[in-house]
């Protein structure tokens, strides 16, 4: 694993441990010579995670849509600044650049990548490892919605596994080095989508 896209707010949240929590997962990736590929900004939880890649001597890739450029203010020292035209464009960008995807704590707009990243590894469009930092529980109520929607049968649990909680970053990343992706069947081609 060479590059990890990381999904997260322009925010720095409610609590500090979210900060710290992207700050430390930053120093993992670092300390193991991941890549960080991210949206680009200086600010909130995004800046922190940078910061502490960069601050360690690693590689920071920022994608960053032109019309948040200067809202989230783009980060300066990036290793490498791709500035795109739309969000669309920066997510697709993102999931190629990267060979797997963490969500830290965010809003509607993390969700978002990060569902469409679960939903393109259920139809087979890539079978890249993806995560949850679940930093302070932050996502314990999306992770039981998860467990809902299996027993609910709106996900079969080949699926479910997928999506790899943890709330320490070393483990995450332990885990994504050892990650299978189950058997997918698949109708659509990457073309299609």
């Amino acid at each position: 694993m060479k590059r990890l896209a990381v999904f997260c707010g322009s925010s720095n949240g409610a609590s500090n441990k979210y900060k710290e929590g992207a700050i430390q997962l930053g120093k993992e990736l670092a300390r193991r010579e991941i890549t960080l590929v991210y949206g680009g900004a200086s600010v909130g939880i995004m800046g922190g995670i940078a910061d502490a890649v960069l601050g360690e001597g690693g590689e920071v890739i920022g994608v960053i849509p032109k019309m948040l450029e200067e809202r989230e203010i783009s980060h300066p020292n990036l290793t490498e600044l791709f500035i795109v035209h739309s969000m669309h464009e920066r997510k697709a960008k993102m999931a190629d650049l990267a060979d797997g995807f963490i969500a830290l704590p965010g809003g509607p707009g993390t969700l978002e990548e990060f569902f469409e990243i679960f939903t393109w590894a259920q139809l087979g469009l890539h079978q890249k490892p993806f995560g949850l930092l679940n930093i302070n529980h932050y996502y314990d109520p999306l992770v039981s919605l998860f467990d809902h929607m299996t027993e609910q049968q709106f996900m079969q649990q080949k699926y479910r596994s997928m999506a790899i909680v943890e709330s320490d970053p070393e483990r995450l990343i332990e885990k994504f080095s050892a990650y299978e992706p189950p058997a997918v069947k698949t109708w659509i081609q990457k073309h299609q989508t």
